[in-house]
């Protein structure tokens, strides 16, 4: 997730300092991701540094106030109009866990499959319930944040079943895929060769 964007997006409703930042962020995705508030001043320095805030001075407890630009809010519609193409997604610490049970000698993967199915499911019923809450509590942000991770664990329960089932019509393991080999380069020719004799 791009925090440099996320709180960018805060500054839209008006000046902020940043441990207002740190608070807001925190509430607006649901404390699903907690921020450190060195991280938040290290970016809003970044912001700063690339002219998308600018500082406007001190509250009266004395704390450095910031302000979008119009660099800055030129940036964060960028943002807002460019869809997600997360290239992380393939190195999902998951995916190769599981890709290296599978081709590992020794290891039961119907057992890390069983173990991580488990732990998911028990995870989307804990989140099933803030959803519950937040629903009641009639916050819609935090309603459609939890139904993201919601819908992501059912996605990730679904492969995980993907996964057993493809690797147990293999006998329980994969092999190891084989090693390409780089094609020969051909030999130069000669310049007998080349000249035609």
């Amino acid at each position: 997730m791009s925090v440099k964007f996320a709180l960018l997006a805060l500054f839209a409703d008006g000046p902020r300092y940043g441990y207002q930042l740190r608070t807001e962020f925190e509430e607006r995705t649901g404390g699903t991701w907690p921020i450190n508030v060195g991280q938040v001043y290290t970016t809003l320095e970044r912001l700063e540094r690339d002219g998308l805030v600018a500082a406007e001075g001190t509250n009266a407890e004395g704390r450095a106030v910031y302000a979008i630009t119009e660099a800055g809010r030129t940036a964060l519609d960028g943002w807002f109009s460019a869809p997600v193409t997360d290239t992380d997604r393939p190195r999902s610490e998951l995916a190769i866990k599981l890709l290296m049970a599978a081709t590992t000698p020794g290891i039961d993967v119907a057992a890390v499959v069983q173990r991580q199915r488990t732990e998911s499911l028990r995870m989307m019923r804990d989140y099933t319930t803030l959803r519950r809450d937040a629903d009641a509590a009639d916050d819609v942000a935090g309603v459609l944040l939890l139904d993201s991770v919601v819908f992501a664990l059912e996605g990730e329960v679904r492969w995980l079943d993907h996964v057993e089932a493809t690797v147990l019509r293999r006998g329980g393991r994969l092999a190891p895929p084989a090693r390409r080999r780089k094609a020969a380069k051909p030999a130069p020719r000669r310049a007998a060769e080349r000249s035609g004799r």
